[in-house]
């Protein structure tokens, strides 16, 4: 992580909006993702992994800028109910519980409830109008973000989040990807593959 020292904030920024992507539908939150400049704005790190998962997000705006915009936003919310909602049930299931267990049938296991722990040391909790277990992979982004924010202040955290993105996130957040695009997915497999390539820049640097 101490490559990421100083761009801290671009950073937290990034995760933010990948994991509030995931969190509601497009309708319910940015339509940024529509516009193929605010993919070219988006920051890369210079890593060539998110590089390449930007310009394939700016490619795919770029397809649909001749379709009204509200026929955009209600396709993409449409393909976000049947990843993640249902009926009758989530064709990807967007909680770690799902991905870390056989047979299960809970949503709430314990990486929820460690996840609940997590948030709770920082002074955060799952509340509002969001409903959704604490090991959503749009919270755990989240999370992520909120430790890089706050470690420009204190490395430890910076510390922290390249811990739990190389230890808790990272392992099912790759069999969540693959889901996604196993289910044919447009957006939401372009924006999975940009919420990896973050996720590996918290990781720490291998020897």
């Amino acid at each position: 992580m101490e490559r990421m020292r100083g761009s801290g904030r671009e950073l937290a920024e990034a995760l933010a909006f990948v994991g509030n992507s995931f969190l509601k539908p497009m309708g319910q939150t940015s339509d940024a993702g529509l516009d193929p400049a605010f993919w070219a704005a988006f920051p890369a790190f210079g890593n060539e992994a998110l590089a390449s998962a930007l310009a394939a997000c700016a490619e795919w705006a770029q397809g649909g800028e001749g379709r009204p915009r509200d026929e955009r936003v209600r396709a993409v919310s449409v393909e976000y109910a049947r990843l993640f909602v249902g009926p009758p049930e989530p064709a990807v299931a967007p909680w770690e519980t799902f991905h870390v267990g056989e047979g299960v049938m809970s949503g709430f296991g314990e990486p929820a409830f460690r996840m609940q722990e997590r948030l709770r040391e920082i002074g955060l909790s799952v509340a509002g109008d969001n409903n959704q277990y604490a090991d959503h992979v749009g919270i755990e982004l989240l999370y992520c973000s909120e430790l890089v924010r706050r470690g420009d202040d204190d490395p430890a955290l910076l510390d922290a989040a390249a811990a739990f993105a190389e230890d808790v996130l990272s392992p099912w957040a790759r069999r969540f990807c693959s889901g996604v695009h196993d289910a044919q997915a447009g957006y939401y497999a372009l924006l999975a593959d940009v919420a990896l390539a973050l996720v590996a820049l918290l990781e720490r640097p291998r020897s």
